[in-house]
């Protein structure tokens, strides 16, 4: 265990030691209703059979340069994503096809930047890493290891300037918090209060080596506290918890008491990149995961345990998802690729 402590405001749901441990939070106040349970669910859902897909168009040769996969880590997002406003913004790394999916991109606009078609999102020039909705306020997944995290804060400040009441979720990993821009980030986003969630999703491997071994404190949610910004650790393996943790740091946020730092622990099922083969890690440890602390069977499961659907629902939910996911991959594969002249766009932008 880390030897650091939080500082006298900062708050943790329990002591890390691993995401199959933390200990599920109930839910504040009332159970949610049974359409947003389902909602929740299929969410998650879309995260994990887009991912499938891409990962079966990666193979056939159809995704160029790198994909990362967010499989295992949907209830993060989806969490997260049940406390979120039209106002708020969004910003992350390069495992980001599932957070453009639940802030409501389109997913025939995402498969098809996936594809490098010319109707994606970034016109087929930004591929898996490099996407960008403004309308959806979400501001990229960007391939530079914790490019984000000031480029989240610049984003906090102008919902800060501009009066609007807007928070922006600043989305990294357990590698990139190491990165010294990250602390910066942090000093400047606590002197000015800046209205900023920095979710740690801490999925354990970094991209081939254990938190353990790469970080002196592991208790990542604590890497604040010298700039006196509250931290707390959440089960990220369980959508609930992850709803109620992201509800108590954005009530923090929105009542002007500066950022919050949410660690998820959670869990990737893949190698960090489609090119990883995993040799760092057992195949017991992935499948023990799997089959025991997997965030989409966790909720169906208390969603049939609470009387809120049956296997029917769950049929039909699960037909709805393949036929949005085929679509979108059709859709992809039958759009034209971008002109030679989109070569020459988008360079500049207008101040």
């Amino acid at each position: 265990m880390s030897s650091a402590k939080p500082t006298s405001s900062s708050t943790t749901r329990s002591k890390r030691n691993t995401a199959s441990r933390q200990t599920p939070a109930k839910a504040a106040g009332q159970t949610p209703s049974t359409e947003a349970l389902l909602a929740m669910y299929r969410q998650m859902l879309l995260v994990r059979r887009f991912e499938e897909k891409a990962g079966q168009l990666y193979g056939m040769g159809m995704i160029g340069g790198f994909c990362h996969l967010y499989i295992g880590q949907e209830a993060v997002a989806v969490g997260i994503q049940t406390q979120l406003e039209d106002r708020d913004s969004m910003i992350t790394g390069y495992r980001d096809h599932g957070h453009m999916l639940v802030k409501g991109m389109d997913p025939k606009g995402v498969m098809a930047e996936l594809t490098g078609r010319a109707a994606g999102y970034s016109k087929g020039k930004g591929g898996s890493m490099h996407m960008f909705a403004k309308e959806k306020k979400f501001y990229g997944g960007h391939g530079i290891v914790a490019a984000q995290v000031p480029l989240g804060s610049g984003i906090a400040f102008a919902h800060k300037y501009r009066g609007d009441g807007g928070l922006c979720v600043c989305y990294l990993g357990d590698g990139a918090v190491n990165q010294g821009q990250v602390y910066e980030s942090f000093n400047m986003a606590a002197l000015w209060k800046l209205p900023i969630l920095y979710v740690i999703e801490n999925n354990r491997y970094a991209m081939g080596t254990s938190v353990q071994r790469a970080s002196a404190t592991p208790d990542l949610c604590h890497r604040g506290s010298a700039y006196g910004i509250p931290g707390e650790q959440v089960d990220g393996m369980d959508v609930l918890a992850v709803k109620e943790a992201a509800g108590t740091a954005m009530a923090h946020i929105r009542e002007g008491s500066g950022p919050f730092i949410l660690e998820a622990l959670t869990y990737r099922y893949r190698g960090h990149s489609m090119s990883d083969p995993g040799k760092y890690r057992t195949r017991e440890e992935v499948q023990e995961m799997r089959e025991r602390h997997d965030p989409i069977d966790r909720l169906r499961k208390l969603i049939i345990d609470g009387g809120h659907g049956d296997e029917d629902s769950f049929k039909s939910i699960d037909k709805e998802i393949r036929d949005i996911v085929n679509d979108a991959a059709k859709f992809a594969q039958e759009s034209p690729e971008p002109d030679a002249k989109e070569l020459w766009t988008d360079i500049l932008i207008d101040a």
